[in-house]
């Protein structure tokens, strides 16, 4: 299913967009293999995990399993959880190694607490911030999504999402809903003014704000910093002058940071939000 210049979350639920034709793409198309690779790690490298110990992570989103194959290579344990079906059936026939769970991430984390040591997702998040039916309400449903995600995670575990934000007031939404959740953390942008190689990682603490990862630049004498950093009071964005396993189950039924704020996340608010643009975040790919 196409969508060129459009954003794939405005044409209908993921789990519709995400058929067979779309599954087929993560496993032969070796751009978006690549991409989807590279997302991952950087994501793990955000996540801090200590060296040389194998962690119980969760992938939110996992779709076909790349990102999963990628903390397996890594010595990492994981489960997966994803809303479409067919990209469970695509990560079943790669044999990856992470149990799979099919289900909405937005009626929450079906899990005990304290069940993982971390929690990676790769261009999934901002799919909740779209309503597919009058029952649908973003607000509702993403803080379903952190509260339960925040339950799940060992105490002081991180977790990492990495996303495309639609606009700022859309990643405002988001963050809010994780402040409230009980998160503290902030938003990391790597090459803000690249068009292409821009990504924003969600950064999220289940405990007390300890230091937000430096952003990656291509230039970093040239480029001015953006500061955007959260605790669980309030929210503050300071821009510079000039920048203005073996099977997958269905766990539900399947329908169809406090203190000033930490620094440094480098952005910049003038780069656009919209994953159409680089062609690399899942739900924004271009065909070869």
């Amino acid at each position: 299913m196409a969508f060129r210049g459009k954003r794939p979350e405005h044409g209908g639920p993921p789990e519709l967009f995400y058929d067979k034709n779309e599954a087929r793409k993560y496993v032969r198309n070796s751009r978006m293999i690549d991409v989807q690779t590279q997302m991952t790690g950087r994501a793990l490298e955000l996540l801090c995990l200590p060296e040389g110990q194998p962690c119980y992570l969760l992938d939110i989103g996992c779709g076909s399993g790349l990102s999963g194959d990628y903390l397996s290579d890594e010595g990492h344990y994981w489960v997966g959880i994803d809303i479409s079906p067919a990209m469970l059936d695509a990560a079943l026939d790669r044999d990856t190694e992470g149990d799979l769970l099919l289900g909405d991430m937005g009626q929450g984390i079906p899990f005990k607490p304290g069940t993982f040591d971390g929690c990676i997702s790769i261009s999934a998040v901002q799919w909740l911030c779209n309503a597919n039916k009058k029952s649908d309400i973003p607000a509702k449903r993403l803080y379903c999504f952190f509260s339960s995600l925040y339950s799940v995670l060992v105490r002081g575990a991180r977790a990492v999402l990495q996303l495309y934000p639609e606009n700022s007031e859309q990643l405002e939404l988001i963050t809010i809903q994780a402040t409230k959740a009980g998160f503290t953390g902030g938003v990391v942008v790597d090459f803000p003014n690249s068009a292409k190689a821009k990504k924003f990682y969600l950064c999220l603490f289940s405990g007390p704000s300890t230091f937000l990862p430096k952003a990656l630049t291509e230039t970093t004498d040239e480029e001015e910093a953006t500061e955007s950093a959260f605790t669980s009071e309030r929210l503050c964005f300071s821009f510079p002058c000039h920048s203005l396993g073996s099977c997958w189950v269905s766990a539900l039924p399947l329908p169809g940071v406090a203190g000033p704020c930490p620094g440094p996340v480098v952005g910049s608010s003038r780069a656009s939000l919209d994953p159409a643009q680089d062609g690399e975040a899942r739900g924004g790919e271009e065909e070869p």
